[in-house]
């Protein structure tokens, strides 16, 4: 594959969180990974290093370290949604390690739920940007930029909105301020808007059940909403986003008609983000690279927004080394697949360390998605992703 390659630091450069800095071991951060290819995978790569094999050393020791100059590394800030009904405080709040790590690590943040609609909008004329504003400060004070998550979806949002006697004139007018206020609250410090998030269902048609706005409104609520978000900030790049569009298949195949149409319409669509969350009981989609190409190729930037890596759990609840080798492919060669098409700059973990995680709670016979362990120590999957920022400068 073709890299990028650079003499500088990565996207917002090395920075220390607040407090005392953790630092990774030389021995934990040369663990070997296996990168073979899982069954019935396609393996988009020709230069993989052959199975048994011990990756070389890292120069780096963190991610945004070792990314190229312009690629940021995200991860999202872990709070609000199932949070709220776990045996611990709010994470990004209190936990001042894990803040540590999410500064030293990553050059992007996204809100994980604290932008949703039910978050900071959770009544009729009230909005409560604490923790939003929390994120957004957090990043500018640790050199990094922020993707905002989301603006128009069918989940999460409040009962007010969802059991409300709205007229389409009323719902119309109720998105139009909601976007006008909280993409204009963060004018300037938003990098990447997540307008408009999981408008495909499963069966690769557009949720006109589902989904309110689209509901009452028809599908040209889409379009509104990115022009709307576009004129609060003219600088910020808007995507529509979805999960089970890593591949070419019918569920993208709906996006990228869309996206054609948006585009000849003059909307202002600047992106397509893939979730990317993976499970290593299914194959991986060995056409991930072609699929962001093809947008790429209508003129959009790509991202890959919500990255984990699932692994069914056995009984012990701790899986082999081979399942961490299968998780660290499959989290390589998604990042290499980004990196090898232009446009691809934003890779976003949808959180680091497991007990943060949101899969064991939505998935209970699946877990360890993430790049650590709780000690915040780096699984195979941190190494792998490691090298593959650095093979890229």
């Amino acid at each position: 594959m073709q890299h990028r390659r650079s003499t500088h630091h990565g996207a917002g450069g090395s920075t220390r969180g607040p407090g005392r800095a953790l630092r990774w071991s030389a021995a934990l951060l040369v663990a070997p990974v296996l990168v073979a290819c899982a069954p019935d995978a396609e393996d988009p790569q020709d230069d993989q290093t052959p199975p048994g094999q011990e990756q070389p050393e890292t120069q780096f020791d963190t991610l945004r370290e070792a990314a190229p100059e312009g690629f940021y590394v995200g991860s999202a800030a872990a709070g609000g949604g199932h949070h709220l009904e776990q045996d611990y405080d709010d994470p990004f709040t209190t936990d001042e390690a894990y803040r540590e790590v999410l500064a030293e690590q990553f050059s992007s943040l996204s809100a994980e739920n604290q932008m949703k609609w039910e978050f900071i909008h959770p009544e009729q004329g009230e909005y409560d940007f604490g923790p939003a504003d929390a994120i957004v400060d957090f990043a500018e004070e640790n050199g990094q930029v922020v993707r905002g998550h989301t603006l128009l979806w069918h989940s999460q949002n409040p009962e007010w909105l969802e059991e409300g006697d709205f007229t389409p004139e009323e719902l119309r007018e109720i998105l139009r301020e909601h976007i006008e206020t909280v993409v204009g609250r963060y004018a300037g410090r938003i990098q990447q808007w997540d307008v408009a998030n999981e408008i495909v269902d499963d069966d690769a048609e557009i949720r006109t059940e589902e989904n309110i706005w689209i509901r009452e409104l028809g599908i040209e609520i889409v379009s509104d909403a990115f022009r709307w978000a576009h004129e609060a900030d003219p600088e910020a790049e808007l995507f529509l986003n979805d999960y089970s569009v890593e591949g070419i298949n019918a569920k993208s195949d709906v996006y990228y008609g869309l996206a054609q149409d948006m585009l000849d319409d003059g909307v202002p669509l600047h992106g397509f983000g893939v979730q990317g969350h993976l499970s290593t009981q299914y194959g991986y989609p060995g056409d991930l690279q072609q699929n962001l190409q093809r947008f790429a190729d209508l003129g959009l930037k790509t991202a890959i927004t919500e990255i984990d890596v699932r692994i069914v759990m056995p009984e012990d609840g701790q899986p082999d080394q081979g399942a961490f080798e299968q998780q660290a492919a499959y989290y390589r060669m998604s990042l290499e697949a980004c990196l090898a098409v232009e446009g691809c700059d934003s890779f976003t973990l949808w959180g680091f360390v497991d007990r943060y995680s949101w899969v064991p709670v939505f998935f209970p016979e699946e877990g360890a998605a993430t790049v650590m362990e709780d000690d915040y120590s780096p699984r195979p999957a941190f190494t792998a992703l490691l090298q593959a920022l650095e093979a890229a400068r």
